[in-house]
């Protein structure tokens, strides 16, 4: 699997997601849960304790990479992001494809050749303040820039509109919408949009993205939901 990493910017730190994390997590979910119609965050010690175990067991096994959301300014939890889907291609061809975990005599090395960036939620206070973003750009960054993915790979309900203009203000590209693809948290059966950056066009997106971290905000933007699968 791939080593776990702490990732930090001038106003979020991503650090390995932990056992620790449960109770600042399950206090960050609580803070207003009105925002979360599309994302799924859990609610409750036990929930984020399944939460985490969950994350930790992708972990294990080579298919993800969980993160916990910290604010840089006081050190709080804010909410979680991850790695997650990520696919090897060292090895022979394999039929049908499927996503696989990694090979080699020592999978503490592997590295990844593709990715998806998913199960993102922040807790109410945080949203709008820039973290999400420049959690982004670090991702992206450590994507692209450590490990050499091809592409990374973003999805969210189709009918979330906000989160779609967010992945969108990445750089990513709407690859199209899975048309009843899935049960929503609603229990409706909804439509997934997928999206992508590409590692050609990953230096044009870094440029963009670097500009809005840097660039001073001058209001808190109104709460939405964030992007998630």
């Amino acid at each position: 699997m791939p080593v776990p990493v702490s990732l930090l910017g001038r106003s979020v730190r991503l650090e390995p997601l932990d056992v620790r994390h449960i109770e600042p997590l399950a206090a960050a979910a609580a803070e207003d849960r009105s925002s979360y119609a599309f994302t799924p965050v859990p609610h409750g010690i036990e929930a984020t304790a399944r939460y985490v175990a969950d994350a930790l067991a992708a972990q294990e096994a080579g298919r993800a990479v969980p993160f916990a959301t910290v604010r840089v300014s006081d050190g709080s939890v804010v909410g979680s992001t991850r790695f997650c889907e990520l696919d090897y291609w060292q090895g022979p061809v394999i039929w049908p494809p499927a996503p696989r975990g990694p090979v080699g005599d020592d999978p503490l090395s592997a590295i990844p050749d593709a990715a998806e960036i998913g199960a993102t939620w922040l807790s109410a206070r945080a949203q709008g303040t820039g973290i999400n973003t420049e959690a982004k750009l670090l991702m992206l960054r450590h994507a692209f820039e450590t490990w050499g993915v091809r592409r990374v790979s973003m999805r969210a309900d189709a009918r979330n509109a906000r989160s779609r203009a967010a992945i969108e203000r990445l750089g990513a590209v709407l690859e199209g919408v899975h048309r009843a693809h899935t049960r929503g948290l609603d229990g409706l059966v909804r439509g997934t949009a997928f999206y992508s950056i590409l590692d050609e066009e990953w230096p044009t997106a870094r440029v963009q993205l670097e500009l809005r971290v840097s660039t001073p905000r001058l209001a808190v933007e109104p709460s939405r939901p964030l992007i998630s699968a």
